[in-house]
């Protein structure tokens, strides 16, 4: 596209000196990061700026006002990424949202657990992933997941008030599914919708499978587009890629999430179609103000994020030929390395690697990346921590 990039990251197993002198930035701390990239736009003018995440559209969108560049309001763009903040604008809105509470850590529990409905879901209010997210069925599954996400959230950056809050919503049980589109000068285009075949039922909310076209009725994924380009002008976005997820049943197509920003990880790939679009491309166009044409995938698509079911080090994973023998499998890429550990939901927020299919039907696709994954064996060894002790090693005695 003739553009250079400039890669702003912590600099933390980054790979930005492979590809540029690149900027390194502290993410926790919003007005450094701002003013560091300021500087930099000083040095060389930017033609764009987009954030890769949730964690950083907000602050790329704050930057582009900044600069005079294309981008959503950085309110909008903080709706996006603060759970709770934005369940409270699609209420005044009127969008259909699951009923919902804010949880304070630091108060006694039990007086804020009045009210409540079981089952009901805990969620962080600025992670991603779901990691942190929780479903608990009785008030002792209530206390003891706070309890659990309490440590996860302590460690994971953001503010004092999302270290100490916490959303809780009502279970809504149904057909989960994705969508993936983008807005330009305010209206939604939609590129697909992901039909998620294993159910997500808790108590953690492991994705596997996103296949497309989904196979709802066409009145179901026009309501699906309608519901999230509410969500869209309720929160004030205009411009960028748009990710959404919901839960459909008899009632509603009920807003789980809307994100501006791309589908995560590396599934952006699935609707890749060669030298003719790609989702970064088009994210890019969006950012400068050079919107292209989208061309949604014709055949079938789908790809399978691989689930860590067992935790510990990784020692070596098997049968990776073999998946990528399997008719309609485009790709299996293992993404975390040997020597590296493997850390579950909810505590965990990567997955070990993807396997893309493609085919002439959905079934197809699935049907490949449930062979695919099945010929798949991750070897891995516990993890061993060492605990320092408290009390002094007698004579002779060996503490590690």
């Amino acid at each position: 596209m003739g553009f250079e990039v400039l890669v702003a990251s912590r600099g933390e197993f980054s790979l930005i000196s492979e590809l540029h002198d690149g900027l390194h930035i502290d993410l926790d701390d919003f007005d450094s990061s701002l003013a560091s990239i300021l500087r930099e736009a000083q040095r060389a003018p930017f033609s764009g700026i987009l954030g890769s995440d949730d964690s950083t559209v907000e602050l790329a969108a704050n930057a582009a006002a900044r600069l005079g560049l294309p981008h959503n309001p950085p309110e909008a763009a903080r709706l996006s990424r603060r759970k709770d903040l934005a369940r409270a604008q699609l209420t005044l809105a009127g969008c259909p949202v699951p009923a919902h509470w804010l949880i304070d850590l630091d108060r006694p529990m039990q007086k804020q657990m009045s009210g409540l409905r079981w089952p009901c879901v805990i969620k962080p209010l600025h992670l991603s992933a779901s990691r942190g997210v929780i479903r608990t069925d009785t008030p002792a599954e209530f206390v003891s997941a706070c309890q659990r996400i309490k440590k996860i959230i302590s460690d994971s950056g953001g503010d004092e008030f999302e270290r100490t809050h916490l959303l809780v919503e009502d279970y809504i049980d149904g057909v989960e599914v994705a969508y993936e589109g983008f807005l330009h000068n305010g209206e939604l285009t939609t590129l697909a919708v992901f039909d998620k075949p294993d159910p997500l039922r808790g108590p953690y909310f492991e994705e596997t499978i996103y296949v497309t076209p989904s196979q709802l009725h066409e009145a179901t994924q026009a309501r699906i587009k309608h519901r999230v380009a509410r969500a869209c002008t309720a929160y004030g976005l205009s411009t960028g890629p748009v990710h959404a997820e919901l839960r459909v049943n008899q009632q509603d197509a009920w807003l789980l999430e809307v994100a501006s920003r791309t589908i995560g990880g590396d599934c952006a790939r699935t609707l890749d179609q060669g030298a003719d679009f790609n989702l970064e491309e088009l994210t890019i166009s969006l950012a400068t103000g050079q919107p292209i044409t989208a061309v949604p995938p014709e055949d079938a698509r789908g790809v399978m994020m691989i689930p860590i079911k067992q935790a510990g080090i990784l020692r070596r994973v098997e049968g990776i030929n073999a998946a990528g023998k399997v008719a309609n499998i485009e790709k299996v890429d293992i993404i975390i390395r040997d020597g590296n550990e493997l850390i579950p939901l909810p505590e965990g927020n990567q997955y070990p690697g993807y396997i893309f299919a493609r085919g002439n039907t959905p079934s197809d696709v699935v049907r490949a990346l449930r062979d695919a994954h099945a010929r798949l064996n991750f070897v891995v060894a516990p993890v061993f921590r060492l605990e320092r002790s408290s009390q002094r090693p007698a004579c002779g005695d060996i503490t590690p």
